[in-house]
């Protein structure tokens, strides 16, 4: 079920992205392939997938969760195209496809992903009869804060600033909540929104969220200690050789498995109080220390 489900809005999606993508003008062809390349080279779509099983766990139309879904894979796919730049941590794959700055160039790069930022949120404010305004500003407003200071960039400030220092295990989980956290909550938010569900129910929904994310990101600290260059789509190691700092590093391999389980067991704890069927999100929390990629 949950594999059937992943593929599913994967290519639910990717048909969505390729439309916005394709549409666009050819002014500035090699902008407009970078994009399509920084976008459209395969991925997860795990985001994208805890705003749709969430949205429908909510028994939400899931035509009122397509915009948010596109918008907030565009963040996550401008991030990638940014991180990978030589400034950032200079990697030459991704997904198992040279990434963006390598096949097209550099300065192409950061303009494919300054595109697709502001075509996530082009995406997410245009007219939506299954959803009110009100809710379509909060949307923009949490997927604002989660990308910018407060999140993504933050946490990856924290990152670079962290890389060849020893911080402790606090200063790292507040760089792993903003980096990686902070969009995978988000996509929990953005679906909470669209179901305009009571306070209490939201507060449970985003401690799943929280600490789901967190545990995502322990799970790819392992990774890219235990996984092959072929499982990972990037090179094995890359963290190790660039001396990030990560919870393995902190923990020691043992001990990070120990702490992305009791993640997951919160994240757990949380839905068994929900009067909602959320089978789905809960074996969504198990594959996501499970998974080899």
């Amino acid at each position: 079920m949950l594999a059937e489900a992943i593929t599913t809005y994967q290519n639910r999606v990717n048909g969505i992205l390729n439309q916005h993508l394709t549409l666009l003008d050819d002014a500035a062809p090699d902008l407009k392939a970078a994009m399509l390349h920084g976008a459209l080279l395969g991925g997860k779509r795990i985001r994208p997938f805890l705003v749709y099983s969430v949205g429908d766990m909510l028994g939400v139309n899931i035509n009122a969760l397509d915009k948010a879904a596109a918008a907030i894979e565009c963040i996550h796919a401008y991030s990638l195209i940014h991180d990978d730049l030589p400034a950032m941590d200079n990697d030459a794959l991704r997904r198992g496809q040279p990434t963006v700055h390598i096949a097209f160039d550099e300065a192409t790069a950061i303009l494919a992903g300054d595109a697709l930022q502001t075509l996530a949120f082009e995406i997410i404010t245009a007219p939506c009869n299954d959803l009110h305004p009100k809710q379509q500003l909060a949307m923009v407003r949490v997927l604002a804060k989660a990308s910018g200071y407060q999140g993504m960039c933050g946490g990856q400030a924290i990152d670079l600033s962290a890389t060849d220092h020893s911080i402790n295990l606090d200063r790292l989980t507040e760089l792993h909540n903003k980096k990686t956290g902070a969009l995978i909550s988000c996509a929990v938010e953005l679906a909470l929104i669209a179901a305009d569900v009571p306070d209490e129910h939201y507060k449970l929904m985003m401690k799943y969220a929280h600490t789901l994310g967190l545990a995502f990101q322990v799970q790819d600290d392992i990774l890219d200690i235990t996984a092959s260059t072929e499982e990972l789509g990037k090179p094995q190691g890359s963290d190790q050789q660039s001396n990030k700092s990560t919870f393995p590093k902190l923990l020691g391999l043992d001990g990070a498995k120990a702490c992305a389980e009791q993640l997951i067991q919160d994240a757990l704890s949380a839905l068994t109080k929900l009067p909602y069927n959320s089978q789905l999100i809960a074996d969504f929390a198990h594959y996501i220390i499970e998974r080899r990629l």
